[in-house]
C-alpha cells in the first residue's frame, strides 16, 4: 500500500488536495459500490446491463472464437457474465482489479458457475503497466471496460490510458462503456442518492486509509459533496471538512480548513462523437456503438 500512502501525503500537502478514486476500492468500498449499482437513482448500471443483454450475440460474434477476454476493473464480475454466456470457445478470462480479496472471491463464484472456464485473475492497478497472461495462439485479446470508468480519468489521462490498452490489445478490440452528457438533474441525483450510499462510499476513502495506513482523523467530520460542472462535462466528488480537521499520517500532520476539500473523484461525460475522437487519437478504430433509446449511455466497439 506504499503508493496509497505516497498519494495521500501528496493530496493532503498539495494545493489541489486531489487523490485518485482507485483508493475507494478496498473490500468495503467494493461492496458499497455494488450497493450503489442497485440504487434507483443510479441509471448507468441498469442501462448498460440492458444494452449488454440486447447486443450480447453481436459482441460474441465480433470477439470470434478462441479469444482471451480481459476485464479491467473487474469488481464483482456481474456484467461480464453476459459476454461469457455467449462467447464461442473462449481461450481464457482475465479479470484485472486492484482489490485482491474481492476479486478472488468473485472468481471463485464465477468458476462454480463455469467449471470449464479458464480464469486467470490478475491483482494489479490496471491504470499502470501490468503483466498479463500470454495471449491466445489462435485468437484475439478482447478488452472489456464497462461502467463508464473511463470518465474517472481527466481527458489527458484518459488518452494515455487508452494508448496503454491499444498497445496491450494489439490486433484485438476493446468494448467500453461511456456515460453520455445529459440533464444535470439526473446526474445530480445519481451521485447524491437519498439513502446516502454514495456518501458512505466517498467517506470510505478515509476509512480505508485509517484501516491500512493508520491515518488519524475524524472521518465523521467530513461531508460528501458532489456536483455537476457543465463547462467541463463532469461530476466532481469531494470530502468537505465540517470545521477545521486535523489529519495525521505516518508522523506528518495536515490541516484542512472549511472550504478546503479533498477532491476524490471526477466522472466525465462524453458525446458519442467526442469519445470516438478520443479513441482515434489513442490509435483505436471505432467500429460500432450502441446507445439506449434515451441516449443516456453508450457502448463502443474499438478495433485495436
Amino acid at each position: 500500500m506504499s503508493s496509497f500512502a505516497e498519494d495521500l501525503h501528496a493530496a493532503l500537502a498539495g494545493p489541489e488536495h486531489a487523490i485518485s478514486p482507485k483508493y475507494f476500492y478496498d473490500a468495503q468500498g467494493s461492496a458499497l459500490f455494488e450497493q450503489i449499482c442497485e440504487l434507483p437513482e443510479y441509471y448507468p448500471t441498469r442501462t448498460e446491463l440492458a444494452l449488454l443483454r440486447q447486443h450480447a450475440g453481436d459482441f460474441a460474434a465480433r470477439m470470434g472464437p478462441g479469444a482471451q477476454l480481459i476485464e479491467y476493473g473487474a469488481g464483482a464480475l456481474v456484467k461480464v457474465r453476459l459476454l461469457l454466456e455467449r462467447a464461442v470457445q473462449l481461450h481464457s478470462f482475465v479479470p484485472v482489479d486492484i482489490s485482491g480479496p474481492h476479486l478472488l472471491a468473485a472468481c471463485e463464484a464465477l468458476q462454480r458457475e463455469h467449471p470449464s472456464l479458464r480464469i486467470l485473475p490478475v491483482v494489479a492497478d490496471f491504470t499502470k503497466m501490468h503483466v498479463l497472461p500470454d495471449p491466445p495462439p489462435d485468437g484475439r485479446r478482447i478488452g472489456f471496460f464497462p461502467g463508464s470508468s473511463i470518465g474517472n480519468f481527466d481527458p489527458a489521462e484518459a488518452l494515455e490510458f487508452l494508448k496503454l490498452l491499444r498497445a496491450e490489445l494489439d490486433g484485438g478490440a476493446l468494448l467500453i462503456g461511456v456515460d453520455l452528457i445529459k440533464d444535470p438533474a439526473l446526474l445530480h441525483a445519481a451521485y447524491n442518492d437519498a439513502r446516502g450510499v454514495t456518501a458512505r462510499f466517498n467517506l470510505n476513502l478515509l476509512r480505508h486509509a485509517q484501516r491500512v495506513l493508520g491515518l488519524e482523523c475524524d472521518a465523521d467530520g467530513f461531508d460528501h459533496y458532489a456536483f455537476y460542472d457543465p463547462r467541463r462535462h463532469r461530476i466532481e466528488m469531494h470530502l468537505l471538512p465540517r470545521g477545521e480537521q486535523q489529519l495525521q499520517l505516518q508522523g506528518q500532520r495536515y490541516t484542512l480548513s472549511p472550504g478546503q476539500s479533498l477532491h476524490t473523484e471526477n466522472s466525465y461525460k462524453y458525446s458519442v462523437e467526442s469519445f470516438q475522437a478520443l479513441a482515434r487519437e489513442a490509435g483505436f478504430r471505432p467500429s460500432a456503438h450502441w446507445t439506449d433509446e434515451r441516449r443516456w449511455f453508450s457502448l463502443h466497439w474499438l478495433e485495436a
